[in-house]
């Protein structure tokens, strides 16, 4: 199941400059999901990281890993509250990311409890593998 820009707005709470996520291109609901991120030279992070030298900063890319999870955790429930970080373990950066990339996200669910999940991301450019890791989200009431 494919999932557009306009119903991944109507899944994640987040807006501009912080959605993430451009285009869901699979998703088995609680199990797994591949996404999307076109990376422009428009981005607003990239005026300061780094002005003579693009490069997006891993921590996004790890957001837009969890942005992902997240989809894949809602996308088939209605939830009262917003899922959240608790933890990233084993992060790892492996090659930059820069203007003009698509990013391929597949996160997998590893665990699933009531309010609380672990999942793995990996993050692909052109199909090298440029990050991974480990987290966490726990469902906050808000």
């Amino acid at each position: 199941m494919a999932i557009l820009f306009e119903e991944i707005k109507k899944i994640l709470p987040h807006r501009y400059p912080f959605l993430l996520i451009d285009r869901v291109l699979e998703v088995e609901a609680d199990k797994k999901i591949k996404a999307i991120k076109n990376v422009t030279g428009n981005e607003p992070f990239f005026q300061g990281h780094f002005p003579h030298h693009a490069v997006m900063p891993g921590v996004l890319i790890v957001e837009a890993m969890a942005q992902a999870g997240a989809i894949c955790l809602l996308v088939e429930r209605e939830v009262k509250g917003t899922l959240v970080f608790a933890g990233i373990e084993k992060a790892k950066f492996r090659k930059p990311v820069v203007p003009g990339d698509t990013i391929t996200f597949e996160v997998e669910v590893l665990n699933l409890k009531k309010r609380f999940c672990k999942l793995h991301g990996k993050a692909f450019v052109d199909g090298t593998m440029v990050a991974e890791a480990t987290f966490s989200s726990a469902l906050a009431e808000m």
